[in-house]
């Protein structure tokens, strides 16, 4: 059976949800963003879709693989 998350049933914190912006913003994978922000996938889609944040890229290279 899988681990839980550190955070998992945790409340969202301001800092949390503008971090989810941030990464949604830079088209980075749900997976990555919820090991970052020690969430499930799933609980990432669900705070993502009550904030309005929109997980798929519009017009956007995928995560990293812009050059520098």
């Amino acid at each position: 059976m899988a681990k839980k998350p550190a955070n998992s049933g945790k409340v969202w914190t301001p800092q949390e949800i503008k971090e989810l912006k941030d990464l949604a913003k830079k088209n980075t994978p749900t997976r990555v963003i919820g090991i970052k922000l020690q969430r499930s996938e799933d609980a990432v889609y669900s705070k993502a879709s009550e904030e309005n944040i929109p997980l798929k890229p519009t017009n956007q290279s995928p995560y990293g693989t812009k050059k520098k």
